[in-house]
């Protein structure tokens, strides 16, 4: 097993870091994981809160939702066309 972090792994970080960069304290952070607007994985006794689980506290979804979000929005215009054709032939 390789000692030496995978770029391509996700970045994790702990609650303090996450204090630091959003100019929180520790405890608000560990209250946003107890109440589920932060999602962290529990280590023991340790938390660790990967970089993917703080858009939520950005934008109000989970990353991968946000992600999907955007797709759809670059489709919806077909979508609205192909509703108005279907509507139109009824």
């Amino acid at each position: 097993m390789s000692m030496i972090p995978n770029p391509d792994s996700p970045k994790m970080y702990t609650p303090e870091q996450v204090a630091a960069m959003l100019q929180l304290s520790k405890n608000s952070v560990y209250n946003f994981i107890r109440s589920g607007e932060i999602i962290a994985k529990k280590f023991g006794n340790v938390y660790r809160i990967p970089a993917t689980s703080l858009s939520f506290v950005f934008t109000g979804l989970d990353y991968d939702l946000y992600e999907a979000e955007q797709e759809d929005l670059k489709e919806i215009k077909k979508v609205q066309e192909a509703i108005s054709q279907v509507r139109s032939e009824s």
